[in-house]
């Protein structure tokens, strides 16, 4: 692709953002791992300082385990479980709020210097500032998701981890998007409304589909129906429509149906997508982004069936929430791409004319 004229650039702030953007990538990896794993209630309370130490000896142990013990989980799921296998679980989650310790200070501290050496282009100063809101409001909905679970229910509220998942998402983008604008300096042109509307739709649809996915993880629906691509023999498996306006968010059949259809949808959207912008000879490098897109949601479609039909073992399952990271990826540098494109968009018509 040619390159992108403009100014304002600086080229190590993008790193410290794409940096940023990889660790967070790490963290959704690991939610995901601890999720899997039963890890996520294991720590009862929340210290944003003093939680950074775990326990030192047999007595904080103890202490933590006896903790776990009160919550229904234990009760309900993990009667009898030995201080080695509470370990286990310990381990993840302490990982997971470490990873997310890790992330605000390294976002903060450079931050802060990046500031006092005016290296922050203007425009983007704004947007850095509201990304660390971001990420301070993401420790909130963290425990709040985590509070769900300590009381009356044996995990968390799948629309608190769907919510809690949809920020980190959020967060990734802007990290993505601010890191090229940084690395590439301030754009001069944009692409025509069509094309950078479809590329927008095409990304809300991704991260839509992470939701959906979000609530299947939370409602533990990937267990239940593992074939494919009937559910348990039939089109829809039946739902709990007792619950209301809450079985979109809870009914564990309605919620994988959901991921399915928005799948298939997705999928046809992006392939349409890639081959009109083949068609129109978008400009330089577009074409490719838009394949790009497809190719990763073909794929991700893919691994999401295979990690179903073996019900979701550990190494799919983190494999799979690691594709959904993948393909966001994907489809944000292909919008950012679109809206900054400065050569040639349309020719006089598609490729079909014989140009």
């Amino acid at each position: 692709m040619k390159r992108f004229i403009g100014g304002d650039q600086s080229r190590a702030v993008a790193i410290w953002l794409f940096a940023c953007a990889a660790l967070v990538f790490a963290m959704v990896v690991v939610g995901g791992v601890t999720r899997l794993t039963g890890s996520g209630l294991s720590i009862t309370e929340w210290k944003p300082i003093m939680g950074a130490l775990p326990p030192m000896n047999p007595t904080d142990w103890n202490e933590a385990f006896e903790k776990y013990r009160a919550i229904p989980q234990y009760a309900q799921v993990n009667a009898g479980m030995s201080m080695g296998e509470f370990q286990g679980i310990f381990w993840w989650e302490w990982a997971h709020r470490l990873l997310g310790r890790l992330i605000g200070a390294v976002f903060f501290l450079p931050f802060v210097v990046f500031l006092l050496l005016r290296k922050i282009p203007r425009r983007l100063i704004a947007r850095c500032a509201v990304l660390l809101a971001l990420g301070g409001l993401q420790g909130f909905i963290g425990w709040w998701m985590v509070s769900s679970g300590l009381s009356e229910r044996v995990d968390v509220a799948p629309e608190r981890l769907a919510t809690h998942l949809g920020l980190a998402l959020l967060i990734f983008m802007g990290l993505i998007w601010t890191g090229l604008e940084a690395w590439n300096g301030e754009a001069h042109s944009r692409a025509p409304q069509g094309w950078s509307r479809g590329a927008a739709v095409l990304l809300g649809a991704v991260f839509v589909q992470c939701l959906l996915g979000g609530l299947v993880a939370g409602a533990k629906a990937g267990f239940v129906y593992t074939d494919w691509p009937m559910m348990n023999g039939a089109v829809l498996a039946p739902v709990d429509w007792g619950k209301g306006a809450l079985a979109f968010l809870h009914d564990q059949a309605l919620v994988q149906f959901n991921h399915r259809i928005w799948a298939y949808a997705l999928l046809a959207g992006s392939t349409v997508y890639a081959v009109q912008a083949w068609r129109w000879r978008l400009a330089e490098g577009l074409g490719v982004s838009a394949f790009v897109v497809a190719g990763v949601l073909w794929l991700q479609a893919l691994l999401g069936v295979v990690t179903l039909v073996h019900a979701v073992p550990l190494w799919l399952g983190a494999l799979h929430q690691a594709g959904a990271v993948l393909v966001l990826t994907a489809a944000t540098v292909n919008l950012w791409l679109v809206r900054r494109s400065q050569a040639r968009l349309f020719t006089s018509g598609p490729r079909s004319r014989g140009l």
